[in-house]
């Protein structure tokens, strides 16, 4: 399998090949979903519903890591709560063919939830804090934090290593990264120890599905340990957005509202991390497609901008008075 393309040989005759050694029964009907990191496909299935057939990235997760994700979703299913697990065949769900491993999901359907909704908002809230009382339980041995080490030397090292950095811009790349790195963890180091436990991870509008009967989310592939407003900034648009979420977290479980300082941290942390994410891919030919932009200088010189106007916003004593004011 090359790792220049890691999917190259992912045809559709595997994926069905991969969906019909579970002993179920494809009908031919392929729909490829929206992934770039792994490749996600619907499969139509004879006289029964579609399932989702997920292959893993190569090399990106080892099998203890993929298996403690699809424990803690079945975990989370068991409690009966609104997460999409991976089905069982034979005992197992983590599943191999042709060189791939992969998983099967039943398919579930939904809308992107409103986050102008207060009262969808609550909604959430009340989910992710039943998800996080799950989380707490116990840790995870094999899935990694969210820390400074993934979040921005990982992908820091991956943009300084790729050839789409312009050679005019490596140092100021360089400079404006580290003083990110500097900022975030004089932000951390501020805010303090906080909890830790098992999250969702990307906790996105993209990642919840909203139908009729209320919400559910899809896709642990970044389930991590962090703290619990990791699962909530994402969907507060503002300050009147998280305060609705944690209406809702707060009628199931506590909330440490000095977490709130940590949010302008993951951000700048989540920014850098993109970047990084697509420098670290580019091999990959799914991603100049997608993300044409990093191939333009002028894309790099502007994110040099943004993580200077990043640090620079977390390096405020008076931001960080905020912050820690409003916790």
């Amino acid at each position: 399998m090359s790792q220049d393309a890691p999917y190259a040989s992912l045809t559709p005759d595997h994926v069905l090949d991969a969906v019909a050694a579970c002993g179920l029964y494809p009908d031919g009907r392929l729909l490829a979903l929206n992934s770039y990191e792994n490749r996600v496909w619907q499969v139509g299935i004879d006289d029964a519903q579609p399932v989702i057939a997920k292959f893993y990235r190569p090399a990106r997760w080892s099998d203890a890591a993929i298996l403690e994700e699809h424990a803690f979703a079945q975990e989370l299913a068991e409690a009966e709560l609104p997460l999409v697990a991976p089905l069982a065949f034979g005992g197992r769900t983590l599943l191999h063919h042709a060189g791939f491993r992969y998983a099967l999901t039943p398919r579930r359907g939904g809308r992107a939830p409103s986050l102008e909704s207060a009262d969808q908002l609550e909604w959430l809230g009340r989910l992710i804090a039943r998800i996080h009382l799950i989380g707490a339980r116990a840790p995870f041995a094999h899935r990694g934090r969210i820390d400074r080490a993934t979040l921005i030397e990982q992908p820091m090292q991956a943009v300084l290593a790729s050839p789409l950095l312009p050679q005019n811009v490596q140092a100021r790349y360089r400079v404006a990264a580290q003083r990110v790195d500097e900022a975030v963890a004089l932000r951390l180091e501020a805010v303090g120890p906080v909890r830790q436990l098992r999250l969702h991870g990307d906790c996105h509008p993209g990642n919840v599905l909203w139908t009729d009967d209320g919400p559910h989310f899809v896709d642990l592939d970044d389930a991590r340990m962090g703290p619990a407003v990791q699962d909530l900034w994402m969907l507060a648009n503002d300050d009147a957005s998280m305060e609705a979420l944690l209406t809702g977290y707060e009628q199931f479980r506590e909330f440490d509202r000095i977490e709130l300082a940590l949010v302008p941290a993951l951000r700048a942390m989540r920014q850098l991390h993109h970047a990084g994410w697509i420098a670290a891919r580019w091999h990959d030919p799914a991603f100049p497609a997608a993300f044409p932009f990093a191939g333009e200088a002028r894309w790099w010189e502007q994110h040099v901008d943004d993580l200077h106007e990043l640090a620079d916003g977390l390096l405020a004593d008076g931001r960080l008075a905020d912050d820690m004011g409003a916790a």
